[in-house]
């Protein structure tokens, strides 16, 4: 297949899912930013329709991003589809490591957005997980704010922060951002909080 015939066939994805967002009643708001690297985070996430939801927004925008999920999801019979959407999967008792890969990551591509939800599961947390802000760091990267917002029906991008290394301030802009933002199932939102360990 020539550069021709790549371009037309993913103009023709790109149509495919932004018309079956607006059928489902999905809105897109504002744009992915014009940087080479970053983390995109996802929030809130509560749902299993989360996941159909950022796929067709992220075909429809023609911005592919690679996804960290469960290990647990990539040994199912779906696993290979998940890997080919960009899936990476993370075993959390060794988060530590796994932030370090993707920290040599980033550094060894010229591109590089990678997707994460900080609530780390549907299920309710006191918290967030911090591994997201620890890559952010040590990669010297952006965070850019990606959601999903089932009240309204919204999907997209808000805005962009710079990590200074200030885990306290840094979360406070986070919080004041998703503060109004409901997932699918609001009374299962985490948090917008450090875990106790994380506040040393």
């Amino acid at each position: 297949m020539n550069a021709s015939d790549r371009k037309g066939q993913n103009s023709i994805i790109q149509t495919l899912a932004s018309l079956l967002l607006k059928i489902i009643g999905w809105q897109i708001v504002g744009n992915f930013p014009e940087l080479p690297k970053y983390v995109l985070v996802g929030a809130p996430h509560t749902s299993n329709w989360d996941f159909p939801v950022a796929m067709l927004w992220m075909f429809a925008s023609g911005v592919r991003f690679a996804w960290i999920g469960k290990h647990t999801l990539f040994e199912s019979p779906l696993g290979p589809m998940y890997y080919r959407l960009g899936g990476i999967p993370v075993r959390r008792d060794r988060s530590h490591n796994f932030v370090d890969q993707i920290v040599e990551q980033f550094e060894c591509s010229d591109e590089l957005i990678i997707a994460i939800t900080p609530e780390g599961t549907r299920g309710k947390l006191s918290y967030w997980k911090t591994g997201f802000y620890h890559m952010a760091v040590g990669a010297g990267v952006p965070i850019v704010m990606g959601f999903l917002d089932f009240e309204h029906k919204h999907i997209g991008i808000g805005p962009i922060l710079y990590p200074s290394g200030d885990i306290h301030a840094d979360f406070s802009v986070l919080r004041e951002f998703y503060s109004g933002i409901k997932g699918r199932h609001p009374h299962k939102q985490g948090a917008i909080e450090l875990r106790p360990s994380d506040t040393d």
